[in-house]
């Protein structure tokens, strides 16, 4: 628990969100409402009332922006509406957890320890809990449609990455100290912070793996403004793209260094069909990697091998991720459609003593042991269907600039999709990025038929 500081800014967080959505644009109160709070609020800091999930950093900003989207700006957004045949992805999403509850009445006892049987009640409160944690796609998708909107989102990640800088500098050099003095706690293990005989950065976001990837995210915006000739604030992209590879390094993270290096490469020296190519093919390889796992198909031993070449003490914490994974795997296979909840319930357990002694790191393990392979096709098709349909989007794209625009989107909706393999980075933030690229392919795609119907009437 926070500090009465950590409880005053949530609280004024809504009305901060109040006034950004009365003096801003719609996508520029959008995008500081949501990706704000993910930057300055506190974690694990959270308001526990009955049946809603708890109200704390994830879902204080995204409540914001939907009171601001609904009374602010009376706007009203459409989650069905022209989806096609994503909807169904959409139902499936949001009506899994309530069959898992149903389908985990039973009470488990492991070790002395009990753990209860999940109701309906438990069922719907995670129904909201999707709900919540998928509005930000939809508000994307409503409110971003333009070049000039997807425009907006890059400037803003990258407008946001400046002001971050300065602190991530300041905890690289002092160690992770903010969140202790502004809201006197430390959000997780001081000692996983330590790497390379220094510190990675964590600032307000939980861990450094987060502000990692944040990074990369705003390296990724920086070079894609650098290749379009767009500066911001009179800066130059380019100089900002070499700023950020540093800041990156500095964090001592090996797959975001990875994956800012990769990007960077791609989005300046490739061409836009090749970087389709590549986004669409880390989607396919995302959506097969439990099948993979399953068939032991997938070369876990060698990615070990190069982590290995790289720094042993990766190539461990891989290893520890891999077995981890292994066993949750085959916990989650004897609950293959559904899975087994929450509460717990899709943790390994010692048979002796009852204590939890699994360590879930990727988002994709956790949502298959939470709401089985059912809800991993829900939440992560949803990630895919959108570089999918920019895919199908970009061949309609005449003008070079929201080629290029549109192409690093998609690479960079990919990229997110890989990351939750062997994390758990899929914050609202994140799904707000995905549905603005669903909602500006849309309207490219919406434009052509539009134009077809037009010449077919003359």
């Amino acid at each position: 628990m926070g500090n009465g500081f950590a409880y005053g800014v949530l609280a004024i967080w809504p009305l901060i969100a109040i006034y950004l959505y009365r003096v801003k644009s719609i996508q520029i109160a959008t995008l500081w409402t949501i990706l704000g709070g993910f930057m300055f609020l506190a974690v694990k800091t959270e308001v526990d009332l009955p049946m809603i999930p708890p109200l704390g950093k994830h879902t204080v900003p995204v409540v914001s922006a939907l009171l601001g989207v609904w009374f602010v700006k009376n706007k009203r957004i459409s989650f069905f509406k022209g989806l096609g045949k994503i909807k169904y992805l959409v139902i499936l999403f949001v009506s899994v957890p309530f069959i898992t509850a149903g389908l985990n009445g039973e009470a488990i006892v492991i070790g002395g320890r009990f753990f209860r049987g999940l109701s309906y009640y438990d069922g719907l409160s995670a129904v909201i809990n999707q709900c919540l944690l998928v509005i930000p796609f939809f508000i994307g998708r409503a409110f971003f449609r333009t070049y000039d909107d997807q425009l907006i989102m890059f400037k803003v990640l990258l407008v946001a990455g400046l002001l971050y800088s300065l602190p991530m500098l300041y905890e690289v050099r002092m160690s992770p100290q903010l969140h202790r003095l502004a809201y006197d706690y430390f959000p997780h293990s001081f000692l996983q912070q330590k790497r390379f005989g220094g510190f990675r950065p964590v600032v307000f976001m939980g861990h450094g793996l987060l502000v990692s990837f944040f990074a990369f995210v705003v390296l990724t915006s920086a070079v894609t403004l650098w290749k379009n000739r767009v500066r911001v604030q009179n800066l130059s992209p380019a100089i900002l793209s070499y700023f950020f590879v540093v800041v990156l390094i500095l964090c001592k993270s090996v797959a975001s260094i990875f994956y800012g290096l990769f990007a960077f490469i791609a989005i300046k020296r490739t061409s836009f069909r090749t970087q389709y190519r590549v986004a669409i093919f880390l989607v396919i390889l995302a959506m097969l990697y439990p099948t993979m796992s399953i068939l032991k198909a997938f070369p876990h031993q060698a990615l070990i091998d190069v982590a290995t070449s790289i720094d042993s003490g990766r190539a461990e914490s891989l290893q520890f991720r891999f077995d981890n994974e292994t066993t949750l795997l085959e916990h989650g296979r004897e609950k293959f459609f559904f899975g087994w909840g929450g509460w717990g319930r899709n943790r390994l357990h010692d048979e002796n003593t009852g204590k939890d002694i699994s360590v879930t790191d990727g988002r994709w393990i956790i949502t298959f042991g939470q709401f089985g392979i059912m809800g991993f096709i829900a939440e992560f098709g949803l990630l895919a269907v959108t570089v999918f349909r920019a895919y199908e989007a970009s061949k309609l794209l005449k003008h070079e600039s929201e080629k290029i625009l549109h192409a690093s989107h998609a690479l960079l909706v990919a990229i997110i999709m890989i990351d939750q393999l062997p994390n758990a980075s899929l914050a609202p933030w994140l799904w707000l990025v995905v549905g603005i690229l669903l909602g500006r392919s849309e309207e490219i795609i919406s434009k052509d038929k539009d134009k077809l119907v037009t010449l077919q009437t003359k």
